[in-house]
């Protein structure tokens, strides 16, 4: 780990971290709900003829819904959905979500985030979910950690992930922070990719069927297996990004 931060830091020409905040994506490391996500944007596409690829809806996970829709909807049919389609696809994605979604969080993702609030760090989400039935229930399963001040979510940015903004935003909402004081808690290559845009030190948790290669390929600098194990790791990357100076 200590290699991987100097690392880091020699590429983006910094000299040091200055740790203010952890960014944390939500769906797939709070909340395990991609497997729902998954289900219902299949189901939705079949319902309409449209094709998808094997885990389509993993490799866009992060994307805005519109984003999404309009991937499917251009190699179907060569063309991007009106805003009526899209309005109606997104509805339709979002009631069977709520039919198959759980709820469950991520086992190690409260104790994650307690960590990273017990050591004066501020934990900022960054999504690309607009579904309500989970943004909704932040506070309940994560009591304190997130207010609407620390969040970013679809219904705040105009370019979703993979492009950098929703990680810029998040820079901002965690206290008009440079790339070195945050790092990034990710789950989705396109994610991945959003925040290493951003400049941002990011740690991938792999908690789908995705292979780790995809995740390091996207640029993330470590996997791990599920925020358990990121909970085991988190004290000694937090510490060494205290220490560090290349």
């Amino acid at each position: 780990m200590n290699k991987l931060l100097k690392e880091y830091l020699r590429q983006n020409q910094y000299r040091s971290f200055d740790l203010k905040a952890v960014i944390f994506d939500m769906d797939g490391v709070l909340y395990d709900s991609m497997p729902a996500h998954d289900k219902s944007w299949q189901q939705t596409m079949d319902e309409l003829n449209l094709q998808h690829i094997p885990y389509e809806f993993y490799l866009q996970e992060g994307r805005i819904g519109k984003s999404t829709i309009n991937a499917v909807f251009q190699r179907n049919l060569q063309r991007d959905a009106t805003e009526e389609e899209e309005q109606r696809i997104y509805a339709r994605k979002s009631e069977l979500f709520q039919q198959y979604n759980s709820g469950a969080t991520m086992p190690g993702a409260k104790e994650v985030l307690d960590y990273v609030s017990k050591n004066g760090l501020k934990p900022v989400l960054v999504t690309g979910s607009g579904q309500p039935s989970l943004l909704n229930r932040l506070d309940t399963h994560f009591p304190g950690i997130f207010t609407p001040e620390t969040m970013v979510t679809a219904f705040d940015v105009v370019h979703g992930k993979p492009h950098p903004e929703p990680f810029l935003m998040g820079l901002e909402k965690g206290g008009n922070l440079q790339p070195n004081q945050a790092i990034v808690i990710e789950n989705a290559p396109l994610g991945i990719e959003a925040a290493v845009g951003a400049g941002i030190f990011t740690i991938a948790v792999n908690t789908g069927p995705l292979p780790d290669s995809v995740l390091t390929n996207a640029g993330a600098a470590i996997v791990f297996h599920s925020m358990t194990d990121l909970l085991g790791a988190i004290p000694e990357i937090i510490h060494l990004t205290k220490s560090i100076i290349v």
